[in-house]
């Protein structure tokens, strides 16, 4: 018989150290614990309510609006973890913000890439649901993120992503050694034809498991490398994170359109 007290998740949550009234019910996810204080840089207000392991949890306003930033260390394993506990203190839109390896040449560093779905290249969210189901993006999370972008005047590209457990040999790069996986070469190759634009290692566990709970989630990220000009540079840090903000503050104008009308869902045709 299981006793209700061991229960891990009854009200402050085991791993991110929140509970319920701690958190904005839009949520940035960024990877780097360090990488909140630069997101909230750009917010009215903002309080640290836990830091526990990777996991750094901040909430205040931006621009009027709720918002929260929970980073979720390196991987899907543990960005699911996030989404599960915060998903048990009521958030609703869930948004990666992070960095990435672009395959294709367009992307120039410090371009933002907004996920529109992302190739399941990564074990968790295989232990939750079959491997043929989509990991899409929400279509509102998406019109939002291209019109913040736009707004702010940062080169962006829209499409398919790749995430991956492995930074070296799940990305096609060299390991130690310059050890080689089997069939890197071909995959990479095979991604890059079918017009996937990134690797990074968090969104499609995101996506999946937002879908499968009825929550609304998107990602962008910052073009760090190109794998096709080879080039590397830690520039832009702070666009997919300013970005991100102002799409949750154009998340609720929409919402807000669409209480404001007739409408089941919000459209191109809502004014916000």
């Amino acid at each position: 018989m299981t006793d209700d007290s061991e229960d891990p998740n009854d009200g402050e949550q085991y791993h991110l150290e929140v509970a319920p009234g701690d958190v904005a019910p839009s949520v940035l996810l960024p990877g780097n614990p360090e990488r909140v204080a630069k997101v909230v840089e750009s917010w009215d207000d903002h309080e640290v309510v836990a830091d526990h392991r990777e996991y750094r949890t901040a909430t205040g306003e931006y621009d009027g609006t709720p918002i929260s930033v929970t980073s979720t260390g390196i991987g899907s394993p543990s960005a699911a973890i996030a989404v599960e506990e915060l998903a048990r203190v009521d958030a609703e839109t869930l948004l990666r913000v992070g960095s990435c390896g672009a395959i294709q040449e367009q992307a120039s560093i410090g371009d933002l890439i907004i996920t529109t779905g992302a190739v399941r290249q990564e074990g968790t969210s295989e232990e939750y649901v079959r491997e043929d189901y989509p990991a899409t993006a929400d279509h509102r999370v998406v019109s939002a993120l291209v019109a913040a972008a736009e707004e702010l005047g940062y080169d962006y590209h829209l499409g398919l992503t790749c995430s991956t457990d492995s930074f070296y040999a799940g990305q096609s790069r060299p390991g130690f050694e310059g050890f080689e996986a089997s069939g890197s070469d071909e995959r990479i190759d095979a991604l890059r034809e079918a017009g996937v634009l990134n690797f990074e290692m968090e969104a499609s566990a995101i996506l999946t498991l937002a879908n499968l709970y009825g929550l609304r989630a998107g990602a962008v990220c910052t073009v760090y490398a190109n794998r096709v000009t080879g080039e590397f540079r830690t520039e832009g840090e702070r666009r997919a994170a300013k970005t991100a903000s102002l799409a949750i503050d154009y998340l609720a104008r929409m919402d807000a359109a669409v209480e404001a009308s007739d409408a089941d869902h919000w459209h191109a045709g809502l004014s916000l």
